[in-house]
């Protein structure tokens, strides 16, 4: 009987071994074809994004008249341009970080605060009336704009620009 039982026991355990092999490579595919998703942003996030970044393109698109008053040293209307129209430029590019996706959110907000830091020192170079500030003040803010558009969703932008 111990040759019948030895040879049983062989078998049971390469049953066994057969067994555990068979759930480690049925385990392993599975885990093998749960590939990472890429991150995506939702509808509503696409939405939120585009109606802030409606505001910020239209400050932006100012630039051009900013240039004008920078060139012709007009400290008022500089003045009152960063803090009429420009001046919601800091929320909307808030909101628009906020929506982002988790990997972008560091450099919008890095992007974020220089273009409102050279915002807020051309109108400091308006208020002390230096020519020489208002002007690299006014290059920092054209960068800045620039800089953070390139932040933008590309579906945002694409969408932006069908309309």
């Amino acid at each position: 009987m111990t040759a019948v039982s030895t040879t049983v026991l062989q078998q049971l355990r390469r049953l066994a071994l057969l067994l555990v092999g068979a759930v480690l490579c049925f385990g392993l595919t599975a885990c093998g074809e749960a590939k990472a998703k890429t991150p995506v942003l939702s509808a509503a996030d696409i939405a939120i994004i585009e109606r802030q970044a409606e505001g910020f393109l239209a400050a932006r698109d100012r630039l051009p008249e900013l240039a004008a008053l920078v060139n012709e040293k007009d400290w008022t209307f500089t003045r009152n341009l960063i803090r009429g129209p420009m001046q919601e430029v800091g929320r909307q590019m808030y909101v628009i970080n906020e929506h982002l996706l988790p990997a972008d959110r560091a450099e919008a907000s890095q992007r974020a605060n220089n273009l409102k830091t050279a915002l807020a020192q051309l109108d400091e170079a308006a208020v002390l009336q230096d020519a020489d500030k208002l002007r690299k003040g006014y290059i920092k803010v054209a960068s800045g704009f620039g800089l953070y558009a390139q932040m933008l969703p590309a579906q945002v932008q694409e969408d932006l620009k069908q309309t």
